[in-house]
C-alpha cells in the first residue's frame, strides 16, 4: 500500500526515525483541505513512546479541525535542522515522514496529559504549565496520530 523508499541507501532505520520524532519539536502536518486542497501546517507535537502515537493540540474548531473529520488520512513530515562537515558548503539533515490515521481525543484526562506534555517539551516549569492548562483546557481539542508507514531519511542538499 505504501510505496518503498527508492533512494534505499539513504533510508534511516526504525531507531533513527524514533529519536528524530522523539527530539524535533516541529513539523508539518498535512491534511486534505477544503475543496480537495492540500493543508499542510507547522504544529508542536509530542511522541509518545508508550504508544508509539504522535498527539497534537489546538483549537476546538478551524480549518485543521473540519479537516480532520472530513478524512482521518494524514502524513506528518518532521525535519531535523541539519548540519555541515567541515570544508562542505552543503547541509545535510535527516527526516522522518509519517503516514497514519488522526482522530479526536475524547477523554478529558489523556487530553490534559497531551497538554502538559507539550507544555514541559518546551518549558520545565511546571507551575506555569499547571496555570496554562487551568486557564485554557475548556479551549482545547487535542489529536492522535495512530501511525501506519514510517520513512526517515538521510539527505545531503548537493
Amino acid at each position: 500500500m505504501f510505496r518503498k523508499m527508492r533512494r534505499i541507501n539513504q533510508q534511516l532505520s526504525n531507531g533513527e526515525c524514533t529519536e528524530i520524532l522523539k527530539n524535533e519539536k516541529r513539523g508539518i502536518l498535512s491534511l486534505i483541505g477544503d475543496d480537495g486542497y492540500p493543508y499542510g501546517l507547522p504544529i508542536d507535537y509530542i511522541y509518545c513512546e508508550e504508544n508509539g502515537t504522535i498527539c497534537f493540540h489546538g483549537s476546538k474548531a478551524g480549518h485543521k479541525i473540519d479537516a480532520v473529520k472530513r478524512c482521518d488520512k494524514v502524513s506528518f513530515c518532521v525535519c531535523g535542522s541539519g548540519y555541515k562537515n567541515a570544508g562542505e558548503w552543503y547541509l545535510r539533515f535527516k527526516s522522518v515522514i509519517v503516514f497514519g490515521r488522526i482522530r479526536i481525543v475524547d477523554n478529558r484526562e489523556k487530553t490534559l496529559d497531551i497538554c502538559r506534555r507539550l507544555m514541559l517539551k518546551f518549558n520545565d516549569d511546571t507551575e506555569y504549565a499547571e496555570n496554562e492548562i487551568k486557564k485554557h483546557s475548556d479551549n482545547v481539542l487535542c489529536l492522535e496520530l495512530v501511525p501506519e508507514h514510517i520513512t526517515g531519511k538521510s539527505i545531503k542538499e548537493k
